[in-house]
This record gives structure tokens, sequence and C-alpha cells, in this order.
């Protein structure tokens, strides 16, 4: 795979705002398209195929990974892998547009590892672990044992934000998705 486009990554815990940061940049004149993740997760109840998430039971991603199908990968919780295909960032790079992902900490390292310098990473951090909890709670989407799970995984995914070329604190929506949307601009016009 080989382009001149760029590519943003916006990594963070589950809860902290990067998919609504995400949708304020597609809404941008950035020309920006957003690399689907495939994933092996129940779909929730407002999710769509194809559009929010590829999903793919686990054994149907355990043969694409073993195919090398994908770019990265990571089994998150045990039998729920999170993955990027390949084929989704040539699609977006045969539109002439950059790629703009969403993906956790260990997704976004290794994408910035294949490209270098093509690749801006963002990480989106939550003001605290109480506004991360309050925000899991407030989505009534997870189960009590699976917001624990998340808040867990969140204290370990932010030691990686050192790990990113910026580090974006979404105490305010509104304020986050402005800083976020200069930080892009400025790179996209290096």
């Amino acid at each position: 795979m080989t382009n001149d486009g760029k590519l943003i990554i916006l990594s963070a815990p589950s809860g902290a705002g990067k998919t609504s940061i995400a949708k304020g940049l597609l809404n941008s004149d950035l020309m920006l398209e957003f690399s689907i993740s495939a994933c092996s997760r129940e779909r929730r109840t407002a999710e769509i195929d194809g559009k929010d998430y590829i999903f793919l039971s686990p054994d149907e991603f355990k043969n694409r990974k073993n195919s090398g199908d994908f770019l990265e990968w990571e089994e998150v919780y045990p039998d729920h892998y999170y993955g990027t295909l390949k084929s989704e960032v040539q699609r977006i790079w045969d539109n002439g547009h950059h790629v703009l992902f969403d993906v956790d900490v260990y997704g976004g390292r290794k994408i910035k590892q294949i490209y270098g310098d093509q690749v801006l990473g963002i990480f989106i951090q939550p003001p605290s672990i109480q506004e991360l909890k309050k925000r899991l709670n407030s989505r009534s989407s997870d189960s009590p044992e699976k917001i624990a799970m998340r808040l867990n995984k969140a204290e370990e995914e932010l030691g990686f934000s050192r790990y990113f070329d910026r580090v974006i604190i979404n105490d305010n929506l509104g304020k986050a998705i402005e800083e976020t949307l200069d930080v892009v601009k400025s790179f996209l016009n290096k």
C-alpha cells in the first residue's frame, strides 16, 4: 500500500470522547475519511454494519488476521478483536482523502510505526478517571461489569499518551474539537 495521503489517529480510553471529536473532524473541509474498524464484539443497538464497524464473528476475524488482511489488530477483551483492514486504508486513499482512525492505543502505536511521519497521533485524554466513569455510566449501554473492565483498561491506556504526537484533554467537547481541528490542519498543511 502506497500513497501520499496522510493518516490521522485518534486514540483514547473508552468514553473519553474520541468518536465525538472524530465526527467534528469529519464535518470539516479537511478531506478526511473515516477508516471503519473491524471488530468481533456484539453490535450495539444503534450501530450499523459497514458504517460504524465491520462486524465479524471471532472466527471470521481470526481467519482474516491469519490471511494478513489487517494493518493492525488487538484482542482488546477475550474474543473481542478490533483491527484495521488494509483494504479500508487503500479504499480511502483511492478516494483521494486522508485517513482518519479511531483506534485503541496499541493500534495507534502500530500504525505510527508503519507509516512514521505520514501519521499524526492524537491522544484524547479525559479530565479524570472519575469523569470517565460518569461518562461511561451515562451511556447506559454497558453493564456495571463492562464499565469496571473499561475503567481498568483506561488506567493502563492513559500511560500510553506519551507515544502520541499530541495530547488533548477533553474537559469541554467543543473546545477539544476546535483544538484537534487546529492541530490536524497544521499537520495536513506541512
